[in-house]
């Protein structure tokens, strides 16, 4: 079972004092929260990727290779990896490349991302967003995995006799987890190749994901991958945690209310009914995640949003203590029973077999 955090790299000001962060000092601050995320014994540090305003990480190879550089045992992901809007090609190199430089600790989660206007940016129409999901993604299973390649396809310029370099660390490709909160013919896909499948629930009501998460399970089975138990699912999860839930509730209310994606709606109180949401002590936190194996049977990966919407920097690493400290140590035991996600060491293993 592998814990972690993703960082989308938001720049807002701080709803309670007023500070607005620089685009150098957000982005130092998602340097030091990875640091701080290996420091209390996470597993994995995830970014975003975004090309827009109000978001700095538009380069994630950049920046997760500065953090492997610094860090030892981290595993080093994406939280979106635009398929769509990316060449595979590029995709394809930059990775490779990110793994060699992170001896291997690197996967990473493909996705459409959430904005249209990004699409026009990189000469690509919104309205294709599933075909280039689909196409892009074939594309580049196959420069990963074979060395000359002859493509043509319906996006992009043809490929003769090609050679992507360098080629994956030990001939192990990176392990690929496709994410979605709403495609079923984006969990179809991860099931198509037996890859993890990423449904990241924060926003919505645990009913929809329910019913993505068992038509991945289902399709894995059906492809022959493994039975529908054996499915490689992660989930998404958001907290704020103080010593206890009232100072919780006070603290990161005006985060929620000036949040552009959860204020200016339903309340607090009834988005954290509804969702994953969970702001309380570290015992509130521990058994409103121990829920999530009741609605989505063994998963594999969980990946907090701990900062974000002008949050502090001091207040994030105060939430990764809480998390290392009392919440982590709790589900790891009590869910030590679930095996982890696919890593280089392990896929290196399985290849070379017994």
């Amino acid at each position: 079972m592998q814990f972690g955090i993703f960082d989308v790299g938001d720049l807002y000001a701080d709803p309670v004092s007023g500070a607005m962060p620089t685009e150098r000092e957000r982005i130092a601050a998602m340097v030091t929260v990875a640091l701080k995320a290996e420091e209390v014994g996470l597993d994995v540090f995830a970014t975003g990727e975004h090309h827009n305003p109000p978001f700095v990480p538009s380069s994630p190879t950049t920046l997760l290779g500065y953090i492997a550089a610094r860090t030892e045992r981290l595993l080093l992901s994406t939280a979106t990896t635009l398929i769509t809007t990316n060449d595979p090609v590029k995709i394809a190199e930059d990775y490779a490349m990110l793994q060699h430089l992170a001896d291997g600790r690197v996967d990473l989660m493909m996705g459409r991302g959430n904005t249209g206007p990004v699409y026009p940016w990189f000469g690509k129409d919104v309205r294709d967003g599933i075909p280039l999901a689909i196409e892009n993604y074939a594309l580049l299973r196959r420069l990963w995995r074979e060395e000359v390649v002859d493509w043509e396809g319906r996006f992009r310029t043809p490929l003769q006799g090609f050679t992507s370099t360098p080629r994956p660390l030990d001939g192990v490709p990176p392990f690929v987890w496709h994410g979605s909160i709403r495609s079923p013919e984006i969990a179809e896909q991860a099931a198509y190749y037996g890859d993890g499948f990423f449904a990241n629930n924060i926003f919505w009501p645990k009913e929809h994901f329910q019913r993505l998460i068992a038509l991945y399970r289902t399709r894995y089975a059906h492809y022959g991958h493994g039975t529908p138990e054996q499915a490689v699912v992660g989930i998404g999860g958001q907290v704020f945690i103080r010593k206890n839930s009232q100072d919780a509730i006070r603290e990161f209310r005006p985060y929620f209310d000036n949040s552009p994606v959860l204020g200016h709606g339903p309340s607090m109180e009834e988005v954290m009914a509804e969702t994953p949401l969970a702001v309380g002590s570290p015992q509130e936190i521990i058994d409103k995640t121990l829920t999530f194996r009741e609605h989505f049977g063994d998963y594999q990966r969980l990946l907090f949003f701990v900062d974000g919407w002008g949050m502090p920097l001091k207040t994030t690493l105060e939430q990764l203590d809480l998390l290392g400290e009392e919440v982590i140590p709790v589900l790891r035991k009590e869910m030590a029973d679930v095996p982890d996600a696919p890593t280089h060491a392990s896929l290196t293993a399985a290849r070379q077999g017994p």
